[in-house]
């Protein structure tokens, strides 16, 4: 301790059940700062899951469905994975079947840029599928 005083610093216990105990002479506030700042930079260096939807209904027309497509290859391309769904309002829900058919040619169409995380299922009144990117 007369060390730490004699140099201004702080006397750090490091390993408190080695026999002898540790102890670093440091300056504990610049150690704190920089423990933070490193777990800032691996926090920033660590990836983050952007997730696109894309939304079609039951009874979407070709000219809809190439341009949403074209979309969801964009976002394949930049890394994002895409949730598509078919959303039934109403009676509509009578096209299950329509849906799902939707869904599965777009994972088809979709098949170079990525690949089907989840099959298409029902949840209430949406249909959801996840396409995660190809790396």
């Amino acid at each position: 301790m007369r060390i730490a005083d004699a140099q201004g610093l702080d006397l750090v216990e490091i390993s408190p059940n080695a026999d002898p105990p540790v102890c670093k002479v440091m300056d504990y506030k610049k150690f704190l700062y920089e423990q933070k700042k490193r777990e800032k930079a691996l926090k920033s260096k660590a990836s983050k899951v952007v997730i696109k939807e894309i939304r079609f209904g039951p009874q979407t027309d070709d000219h809809d469905y190439e341009f949403k497509k074209k979309h969801a290859e964009k976002f394949l391309k930049e890394g994002a994975k895409l949730k598509a769904f078919v959303f039934f309002k109403g009676r509509s829900i009578i096209f299950k079947e329509q849906g799902q058919i939707l869904l599965l040619r777009l994972a088809q169409d979709l098949e170079e840029y990525g690949k089907v995380e989840q099959m298409p299922r029902l949840e209430g009144k949406r249909m959801t599928m996840f396409i995660a990117p190809k790396k």
